[in-house]
């Protein structure tokens, strides 16, 4: 038998070692297993605890999963769509993306509740002791408040007036007091509307003791939780509390969404600046800021409108359901990484 007849048969050996493991190399490996998944235990300390190489640890680890010796699960709750969760993120450049799955009623419903609830745990994550935590005005924001159970020590402050100033109890001021209480820390809300008459109106309320104070902190907050609508009745606060003639105005100019009182087109620019003047909110450049901005929105109604305000920059982070993510995979032209935080106006 020449040379390489020798290998042919010494590799024909090998592989049909390879394929099968007698009793004490399968109990062997089972025991190697265990200390490495479940117990945590390194290659290095299996190795000398059985006497042999790190490298053969590495391979008989190898091999037990190559023969289904060990299994590797992994799992999330069964409401989290971890595929579309990691997808979405990588397509928005987002920091954290969490895809919820959608209620039967999907097409009817905008930000369903248990957006809020998943928006809650996230929040719970993200805080930290001695953070500024700023929320705006949305009835999603006002789930997730009901739902904190746990917030490290903070400061709370309201990030916008409110839709209708004699909800005010049961809307964001209510939230941010919520908020507050979960977390032991101060609250500063704003008994305000939103949107005033006009911009004298607004400025003057700016000035108003409470108010102003709130304002103080908003070049503190350390993380936002914000709302975002689209330009149609029901969906976006500030849509219903235009006039008619308004709406007609804003619409001319290509508005597609609404976050915080600030319009903006399908391509993520802000337009309708004006109407800024006139409301009692956080600014843009103060949300670009934060250094982490967490929108709450979900529905097939939303969607668009929420790709137009990740388009914008101002947001690192999205909780939404695999209706409006399943639109978002597919929006239009790949836009650019949300984490660079650019101003699509340009400087």
């Amino acid at each position: 038998m020449n040379s390489s007849e020798e290998s042919a048969v010494s590799g024909m050996s090998a592989g049909r070692s390879a394929m099968r493991m007698g009793p004490a190399e399968l109990v062997q490996a089972a025991a190697m297993a265990r200390r490495f998944y479940l117990e945590g235990k390194s290659k290095i300390q299996i190795a000398e605890e059985f006497g042999v190489s790190r490298f053969k640890v590495a391979r008989v680890l190898e091999t037990a999963l190559e023969r289904d010796l060990v299994r590797i699960e992994i799992r999330v709750p069964a409401e989290l769509d971890a595929e579309r969760s990691d997808a979405l993120r990588a397509r928005y450049g987002l920091r954290h993306a969490v895809v919820v799955e959608s209620p039967a009623e999907a097409e009817e419903t905008t930000d369903p509740e248990n957006l809020g609830e998943v928006a809650a745990d996230l929040l719970g994550e993200l805080v930290n002791e001695g953070d500024v935590l700023g929320l705006a005005w949305g009835r999603s924001t006002i789930h997730m408040a009901a739902a904190l159970d746990r917030l490290p020590p903070c400061t709370v402050v309201q990030l916008t007036g409110v839709y209708d100033a004699g909800t005010a109890e049961r809307g964001s001021v209510e939230a941010v007091r919520r908020a507050a209480q979960v977390s032991g820390g101060d609250a500063h809300p704003i008994y305000a509307p939103m949107l005033l008459p006009d911009a004298a109106t607004a400025a003057a309320l700016r000035h108003q003791t409470g108010i102003a104070r709130a304002f103080e902190y908003f070049d503190k907050v350390t993380v936002a939780c914000v709302s975002i609508g689209s330009w149609e009745p029901g969906i976006s606060t500030v849509h219903d509390m235009l006039s008619d003639e308004e709406r007609s105005h804003y619409a001319s100019l290509g508005v597609a969404a609404e976050m915080s009182a600030h319009l903006f087109d399908s391509d993520g620019r802000r337009v309708g600046r004006d109407l800024g003047e006139r409301c009692i909110t956080v600014k843009a450049d103060q949300l670009r800021r934060i250094p982490e901005v967490v929108a709450i929105a979900g529905g097939q109604r939303k969607a668009a409108a929420i790709d137009a305000v990740l388009r914008s920059g101002l947001v690192t982070s999205l909780v939404t359901d695999t209706s409006a993510a399943d639109y978002l995979m597919t929006a239009g032209p790949a836009p650019r990484p949300a984490l660079n935080r650019a101003d699509p106006d340009g400087p």
